[in-house]
């Protein structure tokens, strides 16, 4: 999943700092508000964040009740979330195989983690796996028609976002910030396939649009599309 070969490691330490503790743009005006609502609509007593990072969403499901054990593969993006949280629980494994047995989790989380892993058939397929019935998987991922097409100047100086290649899967390097790391584009066709392939069922799906932050960024976001929410649930 987050490995060297992915830029992760270099990356680490530019990352810790463009999330501080608040997180980015769209974890802290986009996706924190409903992630958390899917989290609360339920008493779930125990949670599997994969690909935790350095353990913010973990720290945000402590408090509100939930005890969380995190799985980051990338070395100093672990260490950092022990730090920050020494008494928690953070494993060094990959998404493709975790570390746990059938059914032992209430909650799995995969927040702005699935463009990330390589093998997304297993990864999925082991997220259902250690999910117990009537268990919930909660997503948040980067929209497949976002990761097909980017902004670009026209001859007037206004920007249009153009989608090109959608149906075609591919690893590309992204850039901000001193951040270097590679994510994948996929179609949605190839996430919704091993998901309802996995005995997980469709029970929420949302588009969720700015609550705040900088004006230009709330009309990007309302132009075109940047993130999903889904929630799939084990029966």
């Amino acid at each position: 999943m987050r490995a060297q070969a992915n830029g992760w490691e270099e990356s680490a330490s530019a990352w810790i700092s463009e999330l501080g503790e608040h997180g980015d743009y769209g974890r802290r005006y986009v996706l924190d508000a409903p992630m958390l609502e899917r989290v609360r609509a339920r008493s779930f007593r125990t949670a599997l964040d994969v690909g935790c990072g350095e353990g913010r969403f973990c720290r945000m499901l402590r408090a509100e009740g939930i005890v969380p054990v995190g799985v980051e593969p990338t070395r100093a993006l672990r260490e950092a979330a022990i730090a920050r949280d020494p008494s928690g629980a953070y494993l060094a494994a990959t998404a493709e195989t975790l570390p746990f047995a059938n059914e032992t989790f209430d909650l799995v989380v995969s927040y702005l983690a699935l463009i990330d892993i390589d093998d997304l058939e297993a990864a999925i397929a082991e997220m259902a796996r250690v999910l117990r019935p009537s268990g919930a998987l909660v997503i948040a991922n980067l929209n497949s028609f976002n990761t097909a097409g980017d902004w670009h100047k026209r001859d007037d100086g206004s920007r249009s976002f153009i989608l090109d290649e959608y149906m075609v899967t591919r690893a590309e390097w992204v850039r901000w910030r001193g951040i270097k790391i590679r994510n994948w584009h996929r179609p949605f066709r190839a996430y919704m396939k091993p998901l309802l392939g996995s005995g997980l069922r469709l029970t929420h799906f949302d588009e969720p649009l700015p609550t705040g932050g900088d004006p230009v960024r709330i009309r990007q976001h309302r132009r075109a599309p940047y993130f999903h929410v889904m929630e799939w649930q084990k029966g």
